[in-house]
């Protein structure tokens, strides 16, 4: 039987202002494409059912094939999600829990009660917790039962304040998330040298894997399947 892996998609589709936000067109279908042939891939989203896209996600990779595959052929993961409640104390039936990015998580699965429950029970069972861009959002506030941060002492990335200014986006965020990660982790934020570029990493023997931004997706995806076939 193929390894399963709980991929966690945003319920957001609007900043606060009004403006369309969701989840990033290649920051799921890249990883998909990695990991489809070799795992079982269930889709899960704070309220279930239709996970909105961040449109200009869309427009802005068109051109990318893998990404127009994923969009045209998988539309059934990203309509039809479970809700992410569903997978409380299920941990054990996965091989990883793997945050999908695009600026909606920063809104609702940075502060989500069952998304933080859920990544504690996939850390206490040794299981990979993987993100990519604003996806570690989800782990920005996640406390462990002592009272400590999840990523404490772990070298972590994410969408990087030089990026998120860049896209003009500083000031319709609840939060920088590169600051956040640091603050958490203790200082243990890394982020690659330019803006825009591939940055993975990679700490707790594979059971942490973060990137940077959407051309890390690709990585994260290879990351998560090298750590799963370990």
């Amino acid at each position: 039987m193929a390894p399963k892996v709980l991929a966690v998609l945003t319920s957001v589709d609007k900043y606060p202002t009004g403006k369309p936000t969701g989840w990033y067109l290649p920051e799921f279908a890249h990883p998909y494409h990695v990991l489809a042939p070799h795992t079982e891939i269930i889709v899960a989203s704070p309220k279930g059912g239709v996970a909105p896209q961040d449109p200009k996600s869309q427009e802005e990779f068109k051109d990318d094939k893998i990404s127009v595959d994923f969009l045209e052929n998988q539309r059934s993961l990203y309509e039809e999600t479970e809700k992410l409640e569903n997978f409380i104390g299920r941990a054990e039936e996965f091989a990883a829990l793997f945050y999908v990015g695009g600026q909606g998580p920063m809104f609702d699965l940075a502060t989500d009660p069952i998304s933080h429950q859920i990544i504690n029970e996939f850390h206490a069972a040794g299981k990979i917790v993987a993100a990519v861009c604003h996806g570690p959002a989800a782990l920005a506030f996640v406390k462990l039962p002592n009272g400590t941060s999840f990523i404490s002492g772990a070298k972590v990335t994410g969408f990087s304040n030089s990026e998120e200014d860049a896209v003009g986006g500083t000031a319709e965020m609840p939060f920088l998330l590169e600051t956040e990660l640091d603050k958490a982790s203790g200082g243990g934020y890394e982020r690659g040298a330019e803006n825009w570029g591939k940055h993975v990493v990679v700490d707790r023997d594979g059971k942490l894997i973060t990137g940077q931004n959407p051309a890390s997706a690709y990585g994260v995806g290879e990351a998560i399947l090298k750590s799963i076939q370990v």
